[in-house]
């Protein structure tokens, strides 16, 4: 699986980027997982559909590919094989951790809930 330590502000530009950096470093620190998981996976969304009209849609590898092929798999480990590298990428530049730990010791992360909901986004299991 191509990965890419490209960052999304190359598909979403320095501007929404930025305002992301701010969000992440006002709500990471004291958030619930389950609420920045979902805030986070909504950012891929969007840079999903700006990344089908970037130029470097059809280079394998390229952070846009990897946002459009992740659209196309229900897979979590194979989207996260996609987007991993750029999630972490966004919580360093916004200089906040993405891994936790549990008030009884257990490691969990921000990036991986957030890809289980990014692949989860259009599911309604009440309808």
């Amino acid at each position: 699986m191509p990965k890419s330590s490209a960052s999304l502000k190359s598909i979403v530009g320095a501007k929404v980027y930025g305002v992301w950096l701010d969000m992440l470093k006002e709500l990471a620190p004291w958030g619930r997982t389950h609420r920045l998981a979902v805030v986070v996976a909504g950012m891929l969304h969007y840079a999903s559909a700006s990344a089908a009209n970037n130029k470097d849609v059809d280079k394998e590898g390229s952070v846009a590919w990897n946002l459009v092929a992740a659209t196309e798999t229900p897979d979590p480990d194979e989207v996260a094989g996609y987007l991993m590298d750029a999630i972490q990428q966004l919580f360093r530049d916004a200089k906040v951790r993405s891994s936790r730990k549990s008030s009884k010791g257990a490691s969990y992360s921000i990036a991986e809930d957030a890809i289980q909901e990014f692949v989860r986004w259009e599911d309604m299991p009440w309808e």
